[in-house]
């Protein structure tokens, strides 16, 4: 299953990559929303091999999940892989700079099974693909106008 959104954001491509990657803001809001999150590399800066383990709820169970930053290319792009007993997945956001002041932001989220169970979750899923493609571009605007609202706070 696969999910892509393109928004285009009034900052400066620097920016928007300065927020998509400050990895300890987005572990913060995680936990907000009652995910546990704990990093487990031993990196010193941002980049390739950054790891974190993940616990949240989902449909009623605690599903524990690994992600590893798998591209890390200031400021174009970055990837992250996700690994649990039932699912693998992938998230590439990609930034491309449509003028000084003008970023255009592409996420890009795919989901694999690994288990029949997972399989049937999925195709279950894919019945409500027209509300769930609806909630992600939601949520990727949401953040878009999130990073733009917090430019022009500075700016």
């Amino acid at each position: 299953m696969k999910f892509v959104e393109r928004e285009d954001i009034e900052a400066p491509i620097e920016y928007v990559f300065s927020q998509i990657s400050d990895f300890p803001a987005l572990e913060r809001s995680a936990m907000r929303r009652g995910a546990e999150v704990q990093r487990v590399d031993n990196l010193g800066q941002n980049g390739i091999g950054m790891a974190w383990d993940t616990s949240f709820m989902l449909r009623g169970k605690r599903r524990d999940m690994h992600l590893e930053m798998t591209d890390y290319d200031e400021p174009n792009c970055l990837a992250i892989e996700s690994n649990s007993a039932n699912l693998a997945g992938y998230m590439m956001i990609d930034l491309v700079a449509l003028s000084r002041r003008r970023t255009r932001l592409t996420v890009e989220v795919s989901v694999k099974p690994k288990t029949l169970t997972a399989r049937l979750l999925l195709q279950s899923l894919k019945l409500a693909r027209t509300n769930m493609t609806r909630r992600f571009a939601l949520r990727v605007a949401e953040y878009a106008k999130d990073v733009e609202d917090r430019f022009k706070a500075t700016a």
